[in-house]
């Protein structure tokens, strides 16, 4: 299908983008990679009046540690999170993320901007625990992973502000694992799993995070299977005594591809094969 009539502004400035966002009222829409927004205009799901493109802004793409953690242009694309082994869980759930071509195009702020639970970042971000910066007309504010997800395609972000940086620890000392269903190769996730294992001195679980995808209308962390495992050993009998908690409190959204019940079902053995691979690592 075609889209909606709309108008398109490329600024070349933060502060040009911000003017154009707040001009163009409540119906202007930032473009980034565009593999979120342009499928949803095409089914005329999305109507924007505006579309600001961002791709000439400076200052939003790159790759740098700093001070233990990993800052990240929004405007960073996939396949850049995909050729950088450092990164560890995010170039491991980044390679996962549809196919080439998306993952050439789409950016790591548009995938967390647009919300979607079913996708791989937000779940990797809500697990690591890290942070985004908004940036609108009074400045630079930080909001957590927790608090960014508010609903289904919901986040915390003002219409009129950019998600200029990503912000993630460099999680040094922690295993991880990322494992995945899905119906195709290449396809959503019908549901997933980010793990984080951090071995104390003895050999016992220090720390232990555990993110769905695609378990609710927002990346949820397993609290009963974290407080299962942290504390306590981490051989395989625990390991997979905690997954069987995994699903607790959960309601996941049944639909073509799954019921409840499974996808329910899935999050334990998935749980169990993340949180054995993180703890090999």
């Amino acid at each position: 299908m075609i889209p909606a009539a709309f108008d398109y502004t490329r600024p070349s400035t933060l502060d040009e983008a911000l003017g154009a966002l707040r001009d163009g009222g409540e119906d202007a829409k930032l473009l980034a990679g565009g593999h979120s927004l342009v499928p949803l205009m095409k089914l005329r799901l999305a109507a924007p009046s505006l579309l600001v493109d961002l791709r000439d802004v400076p200052g939003l793409g790159g790759i740098q540690r700093e001070n233990g953690h990993w800052r990240i242009g929004a405007m960073t694309r996939h396949v850049e999170l995909q050729n950088a082994d450092e990164l560890g869980l995010l170039q491991r759930v980044a390679s996962l993320i549809a196919d080439q071509q998306v993952r050439n195009r789409g950016t790591i702020g548009g995938s967390l901007a647009h919300g979607d639970s079913a996708s791989d970042l937000p779940t990797a971000l809500v697990a690591a625990e890290g942070t985004v910066t908004a940036t609108g007309a009074d400045g630079p504010r930080e909001i957590a992973a927790a608090d960014l997800f508010q609903d289904y395609l919901t986040t915390a972000l003002d219409p009129v502000e950019v998600l200029t940086e990503v912000r993630v620890p460099a999680l040094d000392g922690y295993g991880w694992g990322y494992r995945k269903f899905t119906r195709r190769a290449e396809d959503w996730a019908m549901v997933g799993v980010v793990a984080l294992v951090k071995r104390g001195a003895d050999g016992s679980c220090e720390d232990v995070r555990v993110a769905f995808t695609n378990m609710g209308s927002t990346p949820l962390r397993a609290t009963a299977t974290e407080a299962a495992l942290r504390g306590g050993p981490l051989d395989e009998a625990s390991i997979a005594a905690a997954a069987e908690q995994a699903a607790e409190g959960t309601d996941p959204p049944a639909d073509r591809n799954a019921s409840a019940d499974y996808k329910r079902h899935l999050a334990r053995v998935l749980t169990r094969q993340a949180l054995t691979e993180a703890a090999g690592r």
